[in-house]
């Protein structure tokens, strides 16, 4: 198979996964995935981000690379919020982990030589008690658009966090804890310093 390239492939487009990498210092190089989510049914949170993450992954692998996928979803009794459909379906979602503590959970997977790994990472997150007109104008930020659970803890929805247990980064939307070290396992050249 060769040497794995000196950089990381993700098969995302996600800007908070690029600069998440940007911040880790992992040299990398973004391609769009072309594997078409569909929730199956009766899946836990943890298995269905694990085929979402491996979906993606494998929609861009090519010998020779490193690649990464990733998926994220928030769970909360029993029910998963993905992202919302509109600013009704994001109120509808944010009344309902008003004053809850919530799962963010994200599916990792990296293949690469002789590396093939899918895993998961768990972060809890509880919000504040939120008032109508704190909703509203978290609504109205358009934030909430893309956002699995429909908030982004990194801007202004983290005015609606009191806490998290767990890796922050997992809740932006890449566990990079998780990542930094599969990678210093299997792929300890990614982590050189530039």
């Amino acid at each position: 198979m060769g040497r794995a390239k000196s950089w990381l492939t993700l098969a995302s487009t996600s800007p908070q996964r690029r600069a998440i990498l940007e911040q880790l210092r992992i040299p990398f190089k973004a391609v769009a995935p072309t594997y078409v989510e569909h929730d199956p049914p009766n899946l836990e949170p943890a298995e269905l981000v694990r085929v979402h993450a491996e979906g993606k992954t494998r929609s861009v692998h090519q010998d020779g690379q490193v690649t990464l996928g990733v998926d994220t979803t928030v769970a909360h009794d029993g029910r998963v919020y993905g992202k919302p459909d509109d600013a009704e379906d994001a109120r509808r979602m944010l009344d309902d982990l008003s004053g809850q503590t919530h799962s963010v959970v994200s599916g990792l997977c990296l293949v690469g030589p002789n590396i093939d790994v899918v895993a998961h990472e768990v972060t809890r997150v509880t919000f504040r008690s939120l008032t109508d007109e704190t909703v509203t104008t978290y609504i109205e930020s358009g934030e909430w658009k893309g956002r699995a659970g429909a908030y982004a803890i990194q801007g202004l929805g983290g005015r609606l966090v009191e806490r998290i247990e767990g890796d922050y980064l997992n809740v932006v939307g890449l566990p990079g804890s998780l990542l930094v070290a599969l990678l210093e396992l299997h792929a300890p050249n990614l982590l050189e310093k530039p």
